[in-house]
């Protein structure tokens, strides 16, 4: 199975999702649809995942990817040495109900 389109234009789903995982990397949780949750899921703990490496190349590699500096130097300074000694399962998702407007599935997505 491939990624989810979620809807949009390849162009505007990368840099929808870009913006959700630095705000999710910031915030430590942000309320979303389940779906979009998913796919969050797996790009932050991508991104967690090099935090853990902490080189250079995986700075830079983050740095492309999340669209704050900031964000980037504490997934490596403060996230990624808190999961030092966790494979994977970075995240929760917590489902919440449906939304009132479109009933579309919602959910909570947080650092564990």
């Amino acid at each position: 199975m491939g990624t989810r389109k979620l809807g949009r234009k390849t162009d505007h789903r990368k840099a929808m999702l870009r913006g959700m995982v630095t705000y999710l990397l910031e915030q430590g949780q942000i309320e979303t649809t389940v779906t979009r949750a998913k796919e969050v899921r797996c790009l932050a703990d991508k991104m967690i995942t090099l935090g853990k490496t902490n080189t250079l190349h995986a700075k830079r590699q983050a740095l492309s990817f999340i669209t704050k500096e900031d964000v980037v130097k504490k997934v490596f300074d403060e996230i990624a040495p808190k999961y030092a000694d966790r494979n994977g399962g970075y995240t929760r998702i917590i489902k919440t109900g449906p939304r009132r407007g479109d009933a579309a599935e919602m959910a909570i997505i947080s650092l564990v």
